[in-house]
């Protein structure tokens, strides 16, 4: 019989990803809905081995879901990779008679949960927060819907000073080893290239991709590059072999960077965050652990931790067949 949960504690980890207050919010409303404490802890699971928490009432998080960041900070803890580290945030969870966890993040969050349930038995149910959406078991994880937006809209300011001076602009845009963000926003903000780490396209692809915008009259271009993408070796050096091989072009490099992180949440990740968070809060009150909870065709699942850290998340190849038909 699984133990009564009287005290649940929240905390974020890894990346930010606008959302993730939202998602504190949902899990501490929760647990005032049905009577549990709640404590969150500060700066992931360094803050869980330090000891650094604070409780949380329905009044704690008053006007938070409009805020991007996370108002318990993030980190990464080198620590708590070690068991060493995990017993001592045990330690510590069993001094603030915390009975389980829930943890905002992505994967790297999630093995740190899974690990810290394996071992110390610490019931942990897992939120996907993070823009890269590269996490299994889910449609779309928190901080996604907004990232993409940032991305568009920038991406739109670079097309109308590239029209007017007839550049070539190379956006990278985040993604190491996943190509949602480019693939959707790319398609979203009409890119005539797209280059993910999904998809070795090649770079006699790209010239002759370029030329052909060229002859058919396009005095301007956009190529989103996800960061992890494996043409050049970086951005920059993939816009300068473009500039050896198509002189005519005056080819740019625009780093969108942390931008991608910051901002506003959109409704959509404000009312995802909302119903994954209430479902945690569920599924620990009903006895569950080691899940993590998504939205997949608009139905909250549950998904063991383990099995959506061993699947892959993958692209729709389709939408790069619709951006190759767009692009012409």
């Amino acid at each position: 019989m699984s133990k009564k949960i009287r005290k649940i504690g929240v905390m974020t980890s890894g990346g930010d990803a606008p959302g993730m207050n939202a998602a504190i919010r949902a899990v501490v409303r929760a647990c005032a809905y049905y009577h549990t404490e709640c404590v969150g802890f500060y700066r992931g699971f360094q803050g869980m081995i330090e000891g650094d928490y604070v409780t949380l009432n329905a009044r704690s998080v008053r006007n938070i879901i409009t805020y991007g960041g996370t108002m318990l900070q993030s980190a990464r803890s080198k620590e708590f990779r070690t068991r060493e580290g995990r017993a001592k945030a045990a330690e510590k969870l069993k001094e603030a008679e915390v009975d389980a966890m829930i943890l905002i993040g992505g994967d790297g969050t999630f093995k740190g949960g899974l690990a810290l349930s394996e071992e110390h038995g610490v019931p942990c149910i897992g939120v996907p927060g993070t823009i890269d959406n590269d996490i299994a078991g889910t449609n779309y994880t928190i901080g996604y819907d907004t990232a993409l937006n940032t991305v568009v809209e920038a991406i739109d300011k670079i097309r109308d000073t590239a029209s007017s001076h007839n550049r070539l602009f190379f956006v990278e845009v985040m993604g190491r080893d996943a190509g949602f963000i480019a693939l959707n926003s790319g398609i979203g903000a009409g890119a005539e290239e797209i280059l993910i780490p999904e998809e070795d396209l090649g770079l006699e692809r790209l010239l002759n991709s370029l030329e052909r915008s060229r002859r058919s009259g396009k005095t301007s271009s956009i190529v989103v590059v996800s960061e992890g993408d494996k043409i050049g070796k970086n951005v920059f050096e993939l816009a300068e072999y473009v500039k050896e091989n198509l002189p005519y072009y005056d080819a740019k490099v625009t780093v969108l960077g942390h931008i991608q992180r910051g901002g506003r949440p959109t409704c959509f990740d404000r009312v995802l965050a909302s119903r994954l968070c209430v479902k945690a809060v569920e599924l620990l009150m009903d006895g569950k652990r080691d899940m993590m909870v998504g939205i997949i065709n608009n139905e909250i699942k549950a998904t063991g931790i383990r099995e959506a850290l061993q699947t892959e998340h993958k692209v729709n190849k389709d939408l790069l067949r619709i951006s190759d038909i767009l692009s012409t």
